[in-house]
């Protein structure tokens, strides 16, 4: 009969679940800390876990929510003043915007005038071409060899 080992399995699989949770949990911290977003699929990574576990513990859990939710209703950091555009400068912007665009539309419309002109003369010349009578093979040579 085989020895019962199942008391020493149990610590096993006890140790490796803590120190599971010691690396997720200073993985949080450090995502947390370096101000990066707290999700679980960040720290699942991070930790080198899987997702599935992340969910399946309350107090990790309800960390992640918690640091994630802060994370999302954070303001978005101001521009620095120095780094602003000014009205007048915006204005420029703008304006310089709406004569570039003016141009291209000028220059859409006339190179569409140009490729209708274009396509005309080419449909006229294939007209005149159908409309013209052949000439016998006979009369198109310039000499004839013997």
């Amino acid at each position: 009969m085989r020895p019962d080992n199942t008391a020493a399995l149990i610590a096993a699989a006890q140790r490796r679940h803590e120190l599971t949770r010691a690396k997720a949990i200073r993985a949080l911290r450090e995502l947390d800390h370096a101000g990066a977003p707290v999700t679980f699929e960040a720290l699942a990574r991070a930790a080198e876990v899987s997702r599935s576990w992340l969910y399946a513990q309350p107090d990790i859990r309800a960390e992640i929510e918690r640091l994630r939710d802060r994370t999302q209703r954070a303001p978005a950091p101001a521009v620095p003043a120095g780094q602003r555009a000014s009205d007048s400068s915006l204005l420029g912007r703008l304006q310089a915007a709406v004569e570039h665009n003016r141009k291209l539309t000028e220059e859409n419309q006339r190179l569409r005038r140009q490729l209708a002109q274009a396509l005309g003369d080419q449909r006229a010349t294939a007209r005149n071409r159908q409309s013209r009578p052949r000439q016998p093979a006979a009369s198109r040579r310039s000499s004839i060899t013997t």
